[in-house]
Formats: structure tokens, C-alpha cells, sequence
């Protein structure tokens, strides 16, 4: 069973482990090696994020989860990067001339799908916390040669973007990573536009298993412990103040654990 961490070291292992998949891509390694790298690094359930002690590396996760058209034209490197259990870019429905945040841009994979969909009237802001999936960000944006698109240090507790300057937000397989959820779906719902929305893909647990019994399926820099289930989602994106929220459970990552898309909308106007 995992023990129980103090934040401050979940954040440490978290930067780790994405600082040591930057570097492996950086040396060459594809996709499915940087998942194999992953295993050494912070998680005892020896699993690449998004995957349980009980499912291997394979298209249920990473790369494989973007269709061959989506990788079309994407840097090498992007694609090799990518560890999230979703392809939020296509799930939120990004129109042309959208601005759109990711939050936990690793190697930039989504936010290069993203630019793409909105156009060169749109634009799209990648958030990380790790100088090396930074590096590797701009990087890939510099090989794609996309112009509308910009990465920022940060962490997705502290949005370093202003009040309403996004019209949808994004993120693949982060949220359940990090120590303070409520305060990253408040923080999504500041930088969003009155009547902007949120196309996620995470990792949810069901409903009947308690944080001890996540904790005991995978380790939380393995996306499984820090899991919300999909009344917690619901229930936190309720309180955050959007509506119309839905968790649609996906795949299976591990028993009682799921892939899920998430949805909602921040009210146009004031809440009656």
C-alpha cells in the first residue's frame, strides 16, 4: 500500500518524474521508452502515469491516444512526451479564433493541437511547472513553426494569467496530480471568459472507493492515489461555480479507476 506523503514531496516527486521525461525525450527515446523510464522514477507501483500496477504501456495511454491525423506534422518530440490518459484538445471542440489554456503543458502535444484548431486568429497558453518540459515546449513549437502559441512557468494552483483571458481551458491527466484540486478548479474558473467551458481528460476513481483504497491501486505521481471520484469532480466543480458539469468515464487504467473526460461551463452572466 502507498503511504501517505506530505504535499510538499508529491510536488517534488511530480516535477521529478516530468523533469526525467523531458530528459529522456531530449536523448531520443520514443514514447513507449519514456513510459518504461518513468517506472524508476518516484513511483512504487512501477507504472507510467495514467496506468495502474495492473495495465501495461499501450494505446489506452500516452501517444496512442491521438489519432494518426492528429500526429500528422507534430514534432517527434511532442509526441514522445505525451503521458496524459486523453486527447483534451479534441474533446473541448476548439473553434477557430479561441483562446485556449493548457494546464500542465509537459511537451506541449495538446497545445500544438489546440493552436492548430483555433487558427492564426486564436491562441493557446500552455502552464508548467518544470523548466525541462518548459525547454522541450518551446522547442516543439519552434519545430512546428507555430506562432500563435506560448509557454509560461507556473503552477495550475496559480494560474500565472489574467482574470477572464481564456475561453476554454484543458489539461490531460494533471489535475489528479496536484495537492490543492479546489483550488485549481477556482483558479480554472478566474481565467476563464463568463461563458467559457473546460474540455479535460483525468484519471476518475468510482464513487464506492475511498482515498485509502485509490491510494492502494497506485501511487499518486502514478495518477491513481490523488484521483478524485466523480462525485468529488462534480461536487468540486459545483462549488468552483460552473455548471452543466459531466464525467464521462472512458478506460479502465486501474480497477475501479478510469480515464474520464470532464465538461462544464462558467456561467455568462450572474448566477441567480
Amino acid at each position: 500500500m502507498s503511504q501517505p506523503q506530505e504535499p510538499d514531496q508529491v510536488i517534488e516527486e511530480v516535477r521529478s518524474r516530468y523533469a526525467a521525461a523531458a530528459v529522456a525525450v531530449g536523448r531520443g527515446s520514443t514514447n513507449e521508452q519514456v513510459n518504461e523510464a518513468l517506472q524508476d522514477v518516484g513511483d512504487e507501483s512501477g507504472s507510467a502515469c495514467c496506468g495502474g500496477t495492473e495495465v501495461e504501456v499501450g494505446p489506452s495511454f500516452g501517444a496512442g491516444l491521438y489519432a494518426a491525423e492528429d500526429q500528422d506534422g507534430l514534432p517527434a518530440d511532442a509526441v514522445a512526451a505525451s503521458l496524459g490518459c486523453g486527447n483534451p484538445a479534441a474533446v473541448a471542440d476548439l473553434r477557430a479564433g479561441e483562446r485556449v489554456l493548457d494546464l500542465g503543458s509537459g511537451g506541449g502535444i495538446d497545445v500544438l493541437l489546440s493552436a492548430r484548431r483555433v487558427g492564426a486568429t486564436g491562441y493557446a497558453y500552455g502552464v508548467d511547472m518544470t523548466d525541462e518540459m518548459l525547454e522541450l515546449a518551446r522547442a516543439n513549437a519552434a519545430s512546428a513553426g507555430a506562432t500563435n502559441v506560448e509557454f509560461r512557468k507556473g503552477t495550475i494552483e496559480d494560474i500565472p494569467l489574467d482574470d477572464a483571458s481564456v475561453d476554454v481551458v484543458i489539461s490531460n491527466c494533471v489535475i489528479n496530480l496536484s495537492v490543492d484540486k479546489p483550488r485549481v478548479l477556482a483558479e480554472t474558473f478566474r481565467v476563464l471568459t463568463p461563458g467559457g467551458r473546460i474540455g479535460i481528460s483525468d484519471v476518475v476513481a468510482e464513487d464506492h472507493l475511498s482515498p485509502a483504497e485509490r491510494a492502494e491501486r497506485g501511487s499518486y505521481v502514478g495518477c491513481i492515489a490523488g484521483a478524485l471520484s466523480r462525485a468529488e469532480y462534480l461536487d468540486g466543480l459545483a462549488a468552483a461555480g460552473f455548471f452543466d458539469a459531466e464525467v464521462e468515464l472512458t478506460h479502465e487504467a486501474a480497477p475501479g479507476m478510469h480515464g474520464a473526460i470532464i465538461r462544464a461551463i462558467k456561467p455568462a452572466g450572474p448566477v441567480a
